[in-house]
C-alpha cells in the first residue's frame, strides 16, 4: 500500500483555485490509477477537494471526463468523500446532470458524435453518483430544478437562463429526472 505523502494533502485547502484543483485532482488521479492506494486514503484526498466549491468543481470535471477506469465505478472511499460534503456535491452534480444532458443533443444536432458521446460518458456517471449518493440534498434539488423547468421561475432559472437551454433540452433533463426522485 502506499500513503499519499504530507505535502500533497496540504496542497489541497479549503482556498484552493479552481486551476489548483484540477492540478491536484489529476496528480491524484496518477497516483490513484499507478498505486495501490486505501480507501481510507482515498476518502481523505476527496473529502479534501469537495469541502469548496472550487475543490469539487475540479473534482467533477476531472472524475466525470476521465478516461481511467475507476470513474465507472467509484469505490467506498469515493462515494464516502463526497458524502461529507452533501450540498456542494448535490449541487454541483444537479447541475453536472442538467448540462450533459443538454449538450448531448447540441453536439448531437452539431453531427458531433465523438462530444455527444463525451457528454453521454458525464451524464451515465453523475447518473450513477446521483444515484449511489441517494443525499436528501440530492431530491431537493432536482425537485426544485423540475419547478424550475416547469415554470421558469425558481432557484434554478438563473442557472438554466446563463445556458440558454431551449425547449427540447429542458424536456430532456426534465425527463431523466423522474428515475432520481
Amino acid at each position: 500500500m502506499t500513503e499519499i505523502d504530507e505535502d500533497f494533502y496540504k496542497s489541497i485547502n479549503f482556498d484552493i483555485t479552481f486551476e489548483q484543483s484540477l492540478k491536484e485532482t489529476e496528480k491524484f488521479f496518477d497516483i490513484l490509477s499507478s498505486e495501490k492506494l486505501t480507501e481510507e486514503d482515498i476518502e481523505n484526498v476527496i473529502s479534501l477537494l469537495v469541502m469548496s466549491e472550487n475543490g469539487a468543481r475540479g473534482f467533477f470535471v476531472n472524475y466525470l471526463t476521465t478516461e481511467r477506469e475507476f470513474a465507472e465505478q467509484p469505490s467506498t472511499g469515493v462515494i464516502n468523500a463526497l458524502k461529507s460534503s452533501p450540498e456542494i456535491v448535490s449541487e454541483l452534480l444537479v447541475k453536472n446532470l442538467a448540462m450533459s444532458t443538454a449538450t448531448t443533443i447540441t453536439h448531437q444536432e452539431n453531427g458531433d458524435e465523438d462530444l455527444a458521446k463525451g457528454s453521454e460518458v458525464v451524464q451515465r456517471r453523475t447518473l450513477n453518483l446521483l444515484e449511489k449518493l441517494a443525499l436528501p440534498q440530492i431530491k431537493e434539488k432536482l425537485l426544485a430544478l423540475t419547478e424550475s423547468l416547469k415554470t421558469n421561475q425558481g432557484k434554478y432559472q438563473s442557472f438554466l437562463e446563463r445556458w440558454g437551454y431551449d425547449q427540447e433540452q429542458k424536456e430532456a433533463i426534465a425527463k431523466i429526472i423522474p428515475s432520481l426522485i
